[in-house]
């Protein structure tokens, strides 16, 4: 494969203008992982009526319940099934965009935990609905790597915090759909089946209705000319630019070919290299302490409402209420995602959700729960889009997917134990206990991001990587 053809494919795609074409295609990824973060967020809202269910019993968890030895008990065994699924997705599948393909392993992931999600609706045991949670995580957490990869390589170098930021906008749009249809649908049995079992058939099939509109995105060029697939490459590349041109009504600037290449066959010991061993670690750091307040509010919130002594309906419905603000974070930041440093806009978003959490610990009135509550998600979403555009900037197309699934893996793992540590602390302490637990997690992740990370603001990922 010529380094100088991929080099082109790189440089050609880096010069496009923002475009409806290339908006299309960040909107119909986004679609396509509209689902997952459905999947991931009904974890919390569908809860109650999960346990109403009688799923929760040592009795029906089966083997699940062998997990109290490690002090997981009850619905805590579910969110526990779903990030140990995740992490084995991210960590043993995640490598496969890498070698396959970001399109066929986008899509594939798709009809995965659709699939697998469906069958998860219809148990009445808690062993098997925890088995199929599991197995239905694989699934979303091969998906979340992969797109971060897709949208990296398909996004020119001055459009690419805005993509990430649009990205996003688009998936959490859902987080407020899930949280109003558990509201609805949860302490019902419409047509005799418990209303929490449409909420997850519900998601399924919207899936299902994306991977048909995902059929419309093109491979990854950077992935193919990497693989030596230079043609294909050229022929994706040049029909995106013929579509550009005719919406812009201008002809393209001559690429800048930049002088360092992506080349050579990715292997996963290299993210541990000496070129890329501190961003492997100051990331892995990062997750780990970011997943502690970013899930350990959003899959506990309604949780976190009762321990202020709001009861359970009314619980619900202010849930969906700061819900509805999850899509607006990562607008917000389309105003300036491209415009601050990536790192600085992480820092600033870890900043605001550990001081919102303590002041919303210590607030009864329900008018200021709901607002605390809003800006800590406004925040964290802004967060979220900003480190999922980062972490996959700081690594090479060959090794981009397998690196992200390594780094994020460690969010996986301390989501699914995190929700251990919210458990305790709220036992012990309540809500406050559980704000202080979040706040020096999300100084543990200024630490690692202020600190030890790269600026990668309007770079070429060729640049970055190097």
């Amino acid at each position: 494969m010529s380094e100088t053809e991929s080099a082109k494919i790189a440089a050609r795609l880096d010069r496009l203008p923002s475009s409806r074409t290339l908006w299309k295609i960040i909107v119909l990824l986004s679609l396509g992982g509209l689902f997952e973060f459905y999947d991931l967020f009904f974890t919390g809202y569908v809860a109650p009526g999960m346990a109403q269910s009688g799923l929760f019993t040592p009795a029906s968890l089966g083997v699940f319940a062998g997990l109290a030895g490690i002090k997981v008990a009850g619905f805590g065994t579910f969110v526990f099934s779903t990030f140990a699924g995740l992490w084995v997705g991210v960590v043993l599948f995640g490598q496969l965009a890498d070698r396959y393909g970001r399109r066929p392993v986008f899509t594939g992931s798709l009809v995965w935990y659709a699939l697998s999600t469906v069958i998860m609706a219809f148990q009445h045991t808690g062993e098997m609905l925890n088995l199929w949670r599991l197995i239905a995580g694989i699934g979303f957490g091969v998906q979340l790597v992969t797109i971060d990869a897709y949208i990296s390589e398909l996004t020119p170098a001055a459009l690419r915090g805005r993509a990430f930021s649009i990205n996003q906008f688009v998936s959490f749009c859902i987080v407020p759909v899930v949280a109003l249809l558990a509201w609805l649908l949860v302490p019902v049995t419409p047509l005799g089946l418990d209303g929490w079992r449409w909420v997850v058939l519900i998601g399924s099939a919207g899936a299902v209705v994306a991977w048909f509109l995902v059929q419309q995105v093109p491979e990854s060029p950077r992935w193919l000319a990497l693989r030596g697939r230079v043609q294909e490459a050229d022929a994706i590349t040049a029909g995106i630019e013929r579509r550009v041109e005719a919406e812009t009504g201008a002809s393209l600037p001559a690429p800048h070919v930049e002088p360092v290449q992506d080349d050579g066959e990715g292997r996963f010991a290299e993210i541990f290299s000496q070129r890329y061993w501190r961003r492997t670690l100051m990331l892995s750091v990062f997750n780990m302490a970011q997943v502690i307040g970013f899930y350990g509010f959003a899959a506990w919130v309604p949780t976190l409402l009762i321990a202020r002594g709001i009861n359970v309906t009314h619980s619900l419905e202010y849930s969906f209420i700061i819900a509805i603000a999850n899509p607006f974070g990562p607008l917000l930041g389309s105003f300036f995602a491209d415009l601050l440093e990536r790192k600085t806009q992480i820092v600033l978003g870890l900043i605001v959700m550990g001081v919102s959490m303590l002041a919303f610990a210590r607030t009864n009135a329900p008018a200021m729960l709901i607002v605390l509550g809003v800006v800590f998600t406004l925040a964290a979403n802004i967060m979220s889009y900003a480190y999922h555009n980062y972490q996959a900037e700081l690594y090479p197309t060959r090794i981009r997917a397998r690196a992200v699934g390594f780094v994020y893996s460690w969010s996986r793992i301390a989501a699914a134990f995190a929700g251990l540590g919210i458990g305790y602390f709220l036992h012990l302490g309540g809500a406050l206990a559980v704000a202080s637990f979040i706040a020096i997690a999300m100084v543990v992740g200024i630490v690692a991001i202020g600190v030890f990370g790269p600026s990668t603001k309007g770079v070429a990922l060729e640049h970055i990587s190097h």
